[in-house]
């Protein structure tokens, strides 16, 4: 339970979650990647601070369910339209035991809709399946940016299908925008509220404002994506829209951090900026996700805003952030001892140096429980552990399958998982992968060593 009470909420932040689908860590302007610019982005993570952001499973469904529940997959939502179980909490029960509102706008996705019987944009999500938001204005999955329908509940109003105005991140935008407006009305009650977007996620379209500003022949490709006419080509064409699509969102941020100025809220709200998971984009001639190579597994991983903490726990760390990790870490912001029942770590001293600093993991768990089947995508489960020490071991069942030094190999271009003069450091990391099968009551038949 929370020490805070109705008589203390002037010392309670509120917290914001900005997230879009499929972004990946390379994708920003302050990162690097010459293609873009992202200021806004750039300006929250130099005046707050920067993670090591970690999609444990690469994917839509199973990677929401962990940050909903901080469970892992296989305990939450295995696999691809796979339903989050109706009687599992979520971090909104323990942020409304502590007084906060809390709201969700915009991408669900851990209902089970099957959209090969429809589309999900017109799925309704029962009350009782929306993880028990006071807000919740959203929709299962969309994947066509210019036609999106929410649907849910504000209070005790039930709210029908709708279609909402141009483009989405816009539209969804504009609805924070509204819902701040009412939150700055009632002062005393903290609030914690959900942003989740659909863009960067294909089909890689955007405003002609943005999808102007980048020419396919012009994007600069990942050195590891091979030089293979088809490959590239395809790259290029979806990386201009890709890129067009993370600079509107960047726009969208921006016009969330001065809505939050004017109505006075900037001074007491923390932003937390990620991405479910990445996107390959043709390295290692692959596309999308569900694959263990960097571009899919690392996401933003940004704690900013608040300006009574400019300059202090900030800075980039090396701080592993997985998906489990999101609802402790929220949690730990707002000064709310995360529920028993909540498997990630608090990593809140990030940001405020004064809260507790946990054992600091030394790995984060990767994995895939049930493969889609989906083209473009890994047909078979697997496991893995990156290390804090720029190690990454992968396995698929009975079989070693990547082992990479990021450290010397940051673009994952030597595979040393068959060499036997690297069989030292695979005992290792299977090693440090049989702990954390057995830490999360996993079950995996890793391969003989």
């Amino acid at each position: 339970m929370s020490s805070h009470t109705a008589s203390n909420h002037d010392r309670c932040p509120n917290i914001l979650w900005i997230f879009g689908d499929q972004h990946r860590a390379q994708a920003l302007g302050h990162a690097g990647d010459p293609n873009l610019r992202t200021p806004n982005i750039d300006r929250l993570a130099v005046e707050g601070v920067e993670l090591q952001g970690i999609a444990g499973f690469p994917l839509c469904c199973p990677y929401r369910g962990a940050l909903l529940t901080s469970r892992y997959p296989h305990h939450s939502v295995p696999g691809h339209e796979r339903r989050l179980p109706e009687d599992m909490p979520t971090l909104a029960q323990p942020l409304r035991e502590a007084g906060y509102h809390t709201m969700w706008l915009g991408k669900w996705h851990v209902d089970g809709f099957e959209e090969s019987t429809g589309r999900a944009a017109f799925h309704t999500v029962p009350r009782h399946r929306r993880g028990g938001f006071d807000t919740w204005i959203s929709y299962e999955n969309n994947n066509s940016q210019y036609d999106c329908h929410v649907h849910g509940h504000e209070g005790e109003t039930e709210i029908a299908h709708q279609r909402l105005a141009g483009y989405e991140t816009d539209a969804l935008t504009d609805m924070l925008i509204g819902q701040l407006r009412k939150r700055a009305m009632a002062p005393d009650t903290p609030f914690f509220c959900a942003l989740s977007v659909q863009p960067p996620h294909g089909p890689y379209v955007a405003p002609e404002q943005w999808m102007g500003r980048h020419n396919p022949a012009t994007i600069a490709l990942r050195p590891n994506v091979p030089p293979v006419p088809r490959l590239a080509e395809r790259a290029r064409r979806e990386l201009a829209g890709y890129y067009a699509m993370i600079e509107n969102l960047d726009w969208n941020l921006g016009r969330i951090r001065q809505a939050l100025a004017d109505l006075g809220l900037a001074d007491r709200t923390h932003i937390i900026f990620f991405s479910d998971h990445g996107d390959l984009h043709g390295s290692h001639g692959q596309f999308a996700k569900t694959a263990p190579w960097q571009e899919a597994i690392r996401v933003p991983m940004i704690i900013g805003g608040g300006r009574p903490f400019y300059g202090v726990g900030g800075g980039r760390h090396e701080c592993l952030v997985n998906h489990v990790d999101l609802a402790p870490t929220t949690l730990g912001l707002c000064g709310i001892e995360p529920p028993s029942w909540m498997a990630g770590t608090d990593h809140s001293c990030y940001r405020l140096p004064e809260r507790p600093h946990p054992a600091e993991p030394d790995s984060a768990y990767l994995q895939v429980v049930e493969p889609t089947n989906h083209g473009n995508s890994v047909d078979r489960p697997w496991r893995g552990v990156l290390m804090r020490d720029g190690w990454k071991y992968i396995c698929l069942e009975g079989q070693p399958w990547q082992l990479f030094n990021l450290n010397e190999d940051p673009y994952e271009l030597a595979n040393h998982a068959h060499n036997p003069r690297y069989h030292a450091e695979r005992k290792r990391l299977q090693d440090r992968l049989v702990q954390w099968i057995s830490d999360t009551d996993d079950t995996f038949a890793l391969p003989p060593l």
